[in-house]
């Protein structure tokens, strides 16, 4: 919401400056965005005098003015204006003067030869206007060398803040005014509302034609006949500009001035227009308005609208119809003041998108009370500014009755805030707030005014309280700290998942942050897609499904960073997938996404020869190296060939611990899943569910292990194994593992052959077996029936057979 501080003062007696009224704006709850000061935006404008203007030599459209600003000798300038003439007073910006409208700054330059020292400008350069025919013209009173801000008064700053939701009597100058009197900023001196005498009944009829009453529960209709409508004066044009508003008319302005000085929404129908009796219903469906605005909304029996015998002529709350609004041909009006459901005006406008002021008063709840001194304001301005009759009052429906006594114990402001203040002080703050107080004991009455509807109970009276006696009046107590050794309170599940982005981001991941929501292409593509997943309302149509996987974002991220030049990139995210609707079917999860070069080894090309991409066992590099950051043993994991459906086959696999405890999967991704996302590889992930990893083996203490070093020297022996080709070499590799737990130390693979040496269906697996004495050095003979061990295990285990 935007006030100019003079508007201000029209509801508020104070002598307070600009920055002592906003930061005591924000104390009290209504906090300040912005504060713009026009008179120091435009302080290098002057006032100027064009002593001759003569035509350009080599241009028939410009003139080559000589202009006096008051600073001494003439200044040259070239203007392209038509109204520039000799004896014109304008506004005239010297060079280094920033021009707002355009978003530049003036220099000396040179227009066709001609040298041109500055600028005579018009009220669109200005931002006063959308006049940008010709320069600003002056009275020939006007004073040259002056600042034209102050001169034109323009010195009078803008303020913006910001309204939370249950403060709809901060929507209107009035209410703000109010706020700031209880914070001892002045004293408010909103002026009285009298009646207006009307001049006979209203010929027009209203009736209230609802199956729910509290859909209106009230409407208040008159009639001013003979005003002329017109331009409206330019005292109100300047507030309604200095508030981002376009003046439009007389009677038009005054509902938008009574909607920011009193929060109140008001709207006038050409009662020219308006044929027979206004009726208060719900829309019929296939009915159409053509709004205020221009466009055509298609109604339903949802929205409530204002109809006579021509159909609907206004969307009940939130905007007028194009056929009945006032034009300068309007001499009869009709006044309309009502109130409206705000659940009702909020659904309306957001199944439309239809924003308005009128509605995003409406929808967060007018005063009920001021409906009718609303009227008699907003009739008396009419009367002042466009003359006219009015006739009587019709009010249809009653105004609501919203009085309610809450007991209130002043106790309970020490209790909840820890802000010991005085009686008297509390009550002071709620009387200048507009509530009635009623008893002295320890426990009052107090009874919200009307325009609160948001105040319900004893917590909020306390908010009233402290906000306006000042939040930085409660002091700062720390903590008792406990006694003894702390206790951890962080969850496995929440250690976990720090342990996880700790580790990633390590190896060299960058972390990423996407949206829960996907698209249903992306839901599908990753298993998802279930109807109990799918948003009742979507905030993009490719945002309609949440996730079942965080790989669809990554990957989307990855191929983002790919088009804008960076293809080799390896980004991961912690954060929550989606099985089903259930709290169960809620899990964290890891994942990681390593693209085109972007390998654990690092990224990028290098002179020692081409940089490889990224292949399955940069991924299950990343998944062991984070199981064991998490204190999970490897050595019962199962990997399991092959994975989801968008894996690669033959390039992926899935992890396990037993057949039904699957944790997560690794691999490249499928060819036909990343046509189906319109994403280019290569490219690699991996996903781990953190909520079903099983516990972490328990320490005996925090303190790292002795070191054990042997003594003796470590040796190594190679062994060639051939088995069948399905044989995974992981579990040869378990096998030998297992022949001697107490001498071998470590198994790996260094090589693989596949051909005529050892026959169809056959591979041959070369391992190099570490043995690490411990207590004495091995003989030929201890070496030989180790190997002998080695070789049994193998041929039991996986069927191998000692390749000679």
């Amino acid at each position: 919401m935007k006030f100019p501080l003079s508007w201000l003062r029209d509801h508020l007696d104070t002598d307070a400056s600009t920055d002592r009224i906003a930061e005591a704006l924000t104390q009290v709850g209504l906090e300040v965005e912005g504060v713009r000061d026009r008179a120091a935006e435009l302080a290098a404008y002057r006032i100027a005098h064009v002593i001759s203007a003569e035509k350009h030599p080599n241009a028939d459209k410009l003139r080559v003015c000589m202009v006096d600003d008051g600073s001494g000798a003439p200044i040259q300038v070239v203007c392209g204006a038509p109204n520039a003439r000799a004896g014109l007073k304008s506004v005239f910006a010297p060079p280094g003067t920033y021009v707002p409208a355009k978003d530049i700054t003036l220099s000396v330059g040179v227009i066709r030869g001609v040298e041109s020292r500055g600028m005579l400008c018009s009220a669109f350069e200005l931002e006063l206007s959308e006049d940008h025919d010709g320069i600003i013209e002056l009275p020939e009173d006007a004073p040259v060398g002056q600042p034209f801000a102050v001169w034109a008064g323009l010195d009078d700053p803008v303020i913006e803040i910001s309204v939370t939701p249950n403060r709809a009597d901060a929507l209107g100058l009035a209410g703000i005014a109010r706020d700031l009197a209880a914070a001892g900023l002045g004293k408010v001196k909103t002026p009285a509302i009298a009646p207006v005498a009307g001049a006979g009944a209203n010929p027009v009829g209203v009736r209230i034609d609802l199956d729910d009453a509290a859909l209106c529960p009230a409407f208040a209709l008159r009639l001013v006949r003979g005003v002329k409508n017109g331009p409206s004066p330019d005292w109100l044009q300047k507030r309604l500009r200095e508030i981002g508003l376009r003046p439009i008319n007389a009677l038009v302005d005054i509902t938008n001035y009574m909607t920011f000085d009193r929060g109140r929404p008001l709207h006038v129908f050409d009662a020219g227009k308006v044929k027979g009796d206004l009726v208060i219903r719900r829309a019929r469906d296939g009915e159409e308005l053509l709004a205020l605005d221009g466009k055509t909304y298609k109604l339903d029996a949802g929205m409530v609208v204002i109809a006579d015998d021509n159909g609907v002529e206004s969307l009940a709350g939130v905007m007028g119809g194009e056929h009945s609004g006032v034009s300068d041909a309007t001499t009869d009006v009709l006044i309309e003041s009502a109130l409206w459901d705000t659940l009702n005006i909020a659904r309306t406008g957001r199944k439309l998108g239809l924003i308005s002021d009128a509605r995003f008063r409406f929808e967060r709840g007018v005063d009920p009370a001021f409906t009718l001194p609303g009227m008699e304001m907003a009739t008396q301005l009419v009367l002042d500014l466009c003359g006219g009759a009015a006739s009587d009052v019709t009010l249809a429906g009653a105004i609501p009755d919203t009085a309610r006594v809450i007991d209130f114990p002043f106790s309970e402001v020490q209790r909840l805030t820890g802000l010991n203040l005085p009686r008297d002080e509390m009550r002071a703050i709620l009387v200048a707030l507009g509530f009635a107080v009623a008893g002295e004991a320890d426990i009052i009455q107090v009874t919200p005014p009307s325009w609160r509807a948001d105040v319900e109970g004893k917590a909020d009276l306390v908010e009233e309280i402290v906000r306006i006696a000042g939040i930085d009046r409660v002091e700062s107590t720390p903590l008792p700290r406990p006694g003894g050794l702390t206790i951890g309170v962080l969850t496995p599940l929440q250690r976990r998942t720090r342990t996880a982005r700790r580790l990633l981001a390590s190896r060299g991941l960058v972390e990423a942050v996407t949206y829960s929501f996907i698209s249903e292409k992306e839901a599908v593509a990753f298993g998802g897609g279930t109807p109990e997943l799918k948003l009742a309302n979507p905030i993009a149509a490719d945002m309609s499904d949440m996730r079942p996987s965080l790989v669809p974002g990554l990957l989307a991220a990855a191929q983002r960073n790919a088009d804008r030049g960076f293809p080799d990139v390896a980004l991961f995210e912690v954060g929550q997938t989606f099985a089903s609707d259930a709290p169960e079917g809620q899990s964290m999860v890891a994942a990681g996404v390593r693209r085109g070069t972007a390998g654990v080894a690092g990224a990028g090309r290098s002179w020692e020869g081409d940089a490889k991409p990224v292949s399955v066992f940069d991924v299950k590099a990343d998944v062991f190296a984070l199981l064991t950051a998490l204190g999970v043993s490897t050595a019962g994991a199962q990997i399991v060939p092959g994975g989801p459906a968008w894996l690669h086959p033959g390039r992926s696999a899935t992890l396990q611990f037993g057949p039904k405890a699957v944790i997560g999967w690794f691999g490249e991704l499928h060819p036909a899943t990343l046509k189906a996302l319109d994403v280019k590889g290569p490219l690699a992930a991996f996903e781990i569910n953190l909520s079903a990893l099983p516990p972490a083996k328990a320490k005996a203490s925090r303190a790292r292990p002795k070191l054990a070093l042997a003594d003796l020297q470590p040796l190594s022996r190679d062994f060639a194994f051939v088995v069948d080709a399905g044989v995974a070499a992981g579990d040869l590799v378990k096998a030998v593992a297992g022949a001697e737990r107490n001498l071998i130390v470590d198994v790996s693979v260094f090589d693989i052959y596949e051909g005529e040496r050892v026959g169809p269906g056959k591979k041959s697996v070369a391992l190099s077996v570490t043995l690490q004495p411990k207590e004495r050095t091995l003989t030929d003979a201890d070496i030989e029936e180790i190997s002998a061990k080695i070789v049994a295990a193998a041929t039991k285990r996986a069927g191998a057979i000692l390749r000679t």
